[in-house]
Formats: C-alpha cells, structure tokens, sequence
C-alpha cells in the first residue's frame, strides 16, 4: 500500500517522499488509518517495523488542525535515547509544517525542557520519570494534550514504570486518543490497556525473525578467554562496523577500555554516562570516528545506526526477544551481516530457545588460529586498576558521594515481561 492512499496531508507525504519512504509496512498499513478515524489502538511489533512512523505521522496529520504553540501530543518511552531518536524521526516527517518539538529526561538540565514547553512546543517526547518530577514542580502542565503515545511499553513496564504511566494519566484530560506500541504483551501491559483505552483496535504484526541477510554463529568459548577472543575475531572481521553486547555496564565500560589500549577505536554506551557522553558515543560510532561500540541492551534501546556489519554478543543475551533485537541491528536493507555470540556451558538452554524461534540449528565455530588452551592475560583494565591504586584520586569534597549515579538515574529490577530463559534473570540501570 502507497502512502498516498491513506489520506495523509500532502506536505507529510512530501516529507514522507524526500525520507525514501515508497510503501507502508505491515504495522503503518494497519495502524495509520485507525489513528486517523481517532481511535485508540494497541500496536505489537517490534523495533525495526517501522512503528515509529506509524504513529508520527498520524499524529502530525492531526496537529495540522486545530490550536497551535500549545502542548496537543505527549510521546512517553523508557530511554534518552529513544526519545532523541522519535525526536529525529518527528523532526523529519514534520519538515516544513513549523512543529516544535521538545525531549525531556533526566541527565540533563531541566530548564531548557521547561522553556521548551512555555515556548509553545506541540509536542513532548518524555521519559516517565522526568516529566513526572516537572509536573510535581507545577512547571506546567497536560491540560491541552490530546493524544497520548506510550512506546515500548513492555519495556517500561520491565524498568518498573508503569505506576508512573498510571500518575501520568491522571493529570491528562478525560477526552483524549491512547495509542499503546509493545513488542510483547504480558499481563500487567493487557491490564493497563483494559484500564486506560477505549475500545481500542489492535494491530498485531508477527513476531519477526531476524534477516535472512544476517549470518549467525556461536563460539564456545571459557568466560575467562572471552575478551581474547573479541581481539581475536576483530583481527579477521578488519575494518568493518561493529556493535559488541555485553549484560552490565561495568563489563560495557572495562572492555571499550581494553579494545582501547589494544589499538581500536573504541567507546562504550551504558548507563554511568552522562547524557552529553552517551550521545557523544552515539555519534561518534555514526560517523565511522569509532569503529566499535560496546553497549548494554539498555543503553541500546534507540541506536539506529547503518551498515553495521557485525553484531557480536560477548555475553549470551537476557530473552530471546533481546537476542533478536539485538541482531536486528546488522543485515538491514538486503544487506548482509554478521552475527556472532559467545557462548559457555551455562548458556546450552538459551541457546536452544533461540533456535526454536530462528527455526534452524545455528551453526557452532571454533577460531582458527585461536589459543583455546592459554591462560587469560591481565586486561588492561586490570592495568589501568592498579595504576589507579598507585596513584589514588583526592577524596571527595564534603557532600559528595563516591561512585554516585548521574542525574536522573534510577535502579529497577527486572521484571517478567518478555520471553525468558528458564531461571535466567537479570537486573538492569535504567536512566529517566
């Protein structure tokens, strides 16, 4: 189906050309035209389906009539950087029509959020966490919004917002359009759309496999050689693009730092940075600056970076969900890529669920040239440990607080909400 049969403006479908757009996916076919008639919808799909559009330019289409410099639209996910990114995604379906936009999350200063509101912005694309905390302040208000978007609800509802979401709705007005997007749909996200949404459409689109561009394969391999065989693999993949996986920010932050001392152009994203340094990473694995980034799934949430052209799990990812969103990431647009994760003997079942939903036994590889018996190194960060020990930091001034989070973090235990593996849990930082 053409966009242009929707009944779109046609200045969005302008936009929708310049972007490269030519036909609707599944998820814009179905769920453009209920937004339209102003119904409430619960789309379930998965990132990388084209979800963010389907729900941008109805809503576009609606803020076209009506008041401006006020707020109508209200956008609330789990991350910065899925806010930066529906942001982007806004911000280039809306050319030319004269939207203001604003992000608000944690991080960050909350004054240019405020004025960002004041000055007339039509739409808000906000972290729970944040917004609830202006809000509290009395820093304005959701009198005018009209419609509300929650994304990536089973994510939120993993990071233990959804008592917030539950907050947020009390302060909008009664007449208003919900529009629920969730990759999954447990019971707690079922209940909360019997609660808030009116007879609502569901728009359900088939739990996706990866690409069949994407080339997998495990390597077994002992936890303590791991990082070894990431050097090792990154000498036969050369110069190529590279997103490396890991389960915690502390393992995120140690290996960028030792692929670093090794010679790479490294960085890690995780949820100890600030929100200038995560985009600072963020942007800099975009533009070639780094050619590998260490990430936690988290912190990943948002990345939409092209022709990456090697996903490597270093450790066996929480869900088969985040096993195919993670390799997601590579093998777009009939392009091929490469998907490697290490496993050890403690991942057999996770990985075998993995292979139920791919439908294919995923093929096992050993590293030619790779020293299976060698004892493990110290890394470098063990080094850089040390030297620190030598040379210790000056105490803190009075008030401080060593090893304290950023602004605006939080910590939530993760939750069952999404597929998981047998006994396997984990717990996650998450960023407001």
């Amino acid at each position: 189906m053409s966009f242009q049969s929707l009944g779109l403006d046609p200045r969005l479908l302008k936009n929708v050309e310049t972007q490269g757009y030519t036909a609707t996916t599944p998820i814009q076919k179905k769920a453009i035209p209920a937004i339209l008639e102003g119904r409430d919808v619960v789309g379930l799909a998965q990132t990388g389906t084209g979800k963010t559009a389907a729900f941008v330019l109805p809503l576009l289409h609606r803020l076209m009539t009506g008041p401006r410099h006020q707020l109508r639209a209200l956008i609330v996910g789990p991350t910065r950087e899925l806010a930066e990114q529906t942001k982007d995604v806004v911000v280039k379906l809306g050319e030319h029509v004269n939207f203001r936009c604003v992000t608000i999350y944690g991080g960050v200063g909350q004054q240019p959020q405020i004025n960002g509101v004041r000055q007339g912005a039509e739409i808000a694309i906000a972290c729970p966490g944040r917004l609830l905390d202006l809000l509290g302040q009395g820093k304005f208000n959701l009198n005018h919004v009209e419609c509300l978007i929650l994304d990536e609800a089973d994510r939120m509802f993993d990071m233990g917002f959804l008592p917030d979401i539950r907050k947020i709705l009390q302060r909008l007005p009664p007449r208003r359009q919900i529009l629920l997007f969730s990759a999954t749909m447990p019971e707690e996200i079922r209940a909360l759309v019997h609660d808030i949404l009116r007879d609502p459409v569901t728009v359900q689109i088939a739990h996706s496999k990866p690409a069949a561009t994407v080339d997998h394969a495990l390597y077994p391999v002992e936890q303590t050689q791991k990082a070894a065989m990431l050097l090792a693999l990154l000498k036969k993949i050369g110069d190529g693009s590279v997103l490396v996986f890991t389960r915690t920010k502390h393992r995120a932050k140690r290996l960028a730092a030792q692929l670093c001392a090794s010679g790479y152009r490294a960085t890690s994203l995780q949820g100890n940075l600030s929100q200038r340094q995560r985009q600072a990473a963020l942007d800099g694995f975009k533009s070639g600056q780094h050619q590998i980034l260490v990430a936690t799934d988290l912190a990943a949430r948002g990345i939409d970076v092209e022709d990456i052209t090697h996903v490597i799990n270093f450790d066996m990812p929480a869900t088969v969900d985040d096993y195919t969103h993670r390799i997601g990431r590579t093998g777009r647009a009939a392009k091929t890529g490469d998907a490697f994760t290490f496993t050890t003997h403690e991942d057999e079942s996770s990985v075998r669920a993995i292979e139920r939903v791919l439908g294919f036994k995923i093929e096992r590889r050993r590293l030619e040239g790779f020293d299976y018996s060698a004892k493990p190194a110290a890394p470098a960060a063990h080094a850089a440990h040390a030297q620190s020990q030598r040379h210790p930091p000056s105490a803190p001034k009075p008030g401080g607080k060593p090893g304290g989070k950023p602004a605006g973090q939080s910590r939530s235990p993760h939750s069952g909400g999404v597929r998981s593996f047998g006994s396997l849990k984990a717990k996650r930082r998450y960023s407001r």
